[in-house]
């Protein structure tokens, strides 16, 4: 069952798309599975090196492939491998699928499959195909006293699949990459059981095959599991249609030392208490195993029209986001990018074939610039994804544009809104890229009151540029925002950071210094701790400070009661 050998063992995606810079000094994207696949990126060497102080020179080397006696040894149990093998569980002790399965996709990770080797990682890695062998195998691990540690996607971006390094107990890694079936279809209902391990694309492409979909598209959707989005209460682009995770799930099926927890109908509401639901959706790996999910499923929509629109500054754009949201016509998705991100976006615009193109292109840009006054140093876009029938999602376009044009601003065409929308599944591959070249870079997201929305964007931004200059980063960083889903009440917000660690001796704790420090700023803006990222084991020393002591200690005896044992002992929230 190993899926490694598809994907980069130390970087982000499949293991035939990356970015690199060719021979002529250009940086272009390699494969043919997104749509950059092949394109050359004229403007994005200068753009790296303007932004960062950064050269083609100074290149790091990582290792090229994974050295197995780096790799610490397995310790199982015996009497546990021969009650596993009795069950015709597949399981595996290869250091390959265990190192694959010890971490997500946090930058210290990534650095230290780079550069060294975790301390700890699971001892064994096992597939089980369905509810019942989960069952099995969580019996055996109460039975053994074993530590089970789940594994969906692996995209975890809040240190949760790392392996506590004091753990003496044999750890599993629990993959449920092997679950991955649409159970029933009920067209009645418009609802789906899907087993919990599928991932985001097959998920939506099975469904598809009969006429429906979820909707549900984090930027991780090529890999994330809906298992994963249960267990951390995830969001998606389009969540002004379909909702969050929260919105879409029925019911749930999870497997805990304690038995199986469910409910005993598959209805849209019940007022039977605190929703036990509530308990599972977040819980991050820490009480058991979701296996089965009811969701919500919608028809495939027969109409699809991505747009864009450029804003004088962040300012209006930010007021045109909170009117729409006010009036509650927010299209499926609406983003707002401030104007370093649109100059990031802009450097990875691929080398235009035709000259037509390209006149068009600038035309665009005099009028904007010349004619209407942006000054493109300040100026930042939009993009818009509608979805619906033909005709209500011209009816809705209008009615967004004229707000846009009541807060200055102007239609920028659907090839950028779309080209936006493309590029979210490509950025992550940039890290990677940038780490052979001494630039680190990280994203992280919060949720906010719309009152406090340019306050934060503001001050985090600004901390983040203070405290690298405080670190001794020789160049200044990148430190830009965006925001991404909006709520009558506030909105997200993700901010992406990157600098040029030469000369820097110890650039993770550099790096993990300054990612607290602009935590500690969301959190003093009056922004939350996390929106769908998860807590982890990055983000749990603010725990207290986010939900009470007393919230803390609820969660505590939820933990003490499913799992006194602590089988699922990963170590993430609590």
């Amino acid at each position: 069952f190993c899926i490694c050998k598809s994907f980069w063992w130390n970087g982000w995606g499949y293991n035939d798309s990356k970015f690199i810079f060719n021979k002529k000094g250009q940086a272009e994207f390699t494969g043919k599975r997104y749509r950059l696949g092949g394109m050359v990126l004229p403007t994005f060497k200068e753009w790296i090196e303007k932004t960062f102080g950064a050269s083609l020179e100074h290149k790091t080397t990582s290792r090229a492939s994974l050295n197995v006696n780096d790799v610490p040894p397995s310790i199982v149990n015996e009497e546990f491998l021969q009650d596993l093998r009795a069950t015709n569980i597949s399981y595996s002790q290869d250091a390959e699928d265990r190192v694959f399965r010890a971490h997500g996709h946090c930058l210290h990770e990534i650095f230290v499959l780079r550069e060294g080797m975790f301390k700890r990682i699971p001892d064994i890695v096992v597939w089980p195909v369905c509810h019942e062998d989960v069952v099995k195998i969580v019996e055996l691990a109460c039975k053994h006293n074993l530590c089970i540690i789940p594994f969906g996607g692996g995209t975890s971006v809040s240190s949760a699949l790392e392996c506590p390094e004091e753990e003496k107990r044999t750890i599993v890694s629990l993959d449920t990459s092997q679950m991955n079936r649409i159970l029933w279809i009920d067209e009645k209902n418009l609802t789906a059981c899907v087993e919990a391990g599928i991932v985001g694309q097959d998920l939506e492409k099975q469904l598809a095959e009969s006429g429906f979909c979820t909707g549900h598209e984090p930027d991780s959707m090529e890999f994330s599991s809906l298992g994963g989005w249960v267990a951390t209460r995830a969001s998606g682009m389009k969540k002004n249609i379909y909702g969050n995770i929260e919105d879409l799930v029925i019911h749930i099926k999870m497997v805990t030392p304690r038995g199986i927890v469910e409910k005993n109908c598959q209805v849209p509401r019940m007022s039977t208490g605190p929703d036990i639901h509530h308990f599972i959706m977040g819980s991050e790996g820490t009480l058991g195993v979701v296996t089965e999910v009811t969701i919500k499923i919608r028809p495939v929509p027969e109409y699809q029209k991505y747009g864009s629109v450029v804003f004088p500054n962040f300012e209006r754009g930010v007021a045109c986001l909170r009117e729409v949201a006010k009036q509650r016509c927010a299209p499926a998705s609406i983003r707002l990018v401030d104007n370093a991100q649109f100059q990031f976006g802009h450097a990875l615009k691929p080398q235009v074939a035709s000259i037509f193109t390209s006149f068009l292109d600038g035309l665009k840009k005099f009028y904007i610039t010349k004619f209407k006054g942006f000054d493109p140093n300040i100026l930042c876009v939009a993009t818009l994804l509608f979805e619906g029938d033909r005709e209500k999602v011209l009816q809705h376009e209008k009615q967004v544009y004229d707000i846009a044009t009541k807060f200055g601003g102007l239609a920028a065409g659907e090839d950028n809104g779309q080209r936006g929308y493309m590029l979210t599944f490509v950025i992550a591959y940039l890290r990677d890229l940038g780490l052979d070249y001494y630039v680190i870079g990280e994203s992280f997201e919060t949720s906010v009151p719309w009152d406090r929305v340019l306050d934060l964007c503001r001050n985090v931004k600004e901390r983040i540029v203070r405290e690298c200059k405080e670190k001794g980063v020789q160049f200044a960083p990148l430190s830009t925002c965006r925001v991404t889903q909006t709520y009558d009440a506030g909105a997200c917000v993700y901010f992406y950071f990157a600098f040029n660690y030469r000369g820097i001796s110890d650039p993770i704790h550099v790096y993990e210094q300054i990612e607290r420090a602009a935590r500690e700023e969301i959190l003093a803006n009056g922004g939350s701790l996390s929106h769908h990222h998860g807590v982890g084991k990055l983000r749990k020393r603010w725990m207290k400070e986010s939900i009470s002591d007393v919230g803390l200690g609820m969660l505590r005896s939820v933990k003490e009661y499913v799992d006194p044992n602590n089988i699922f002992g990963n170590k993430n929230l609590l």
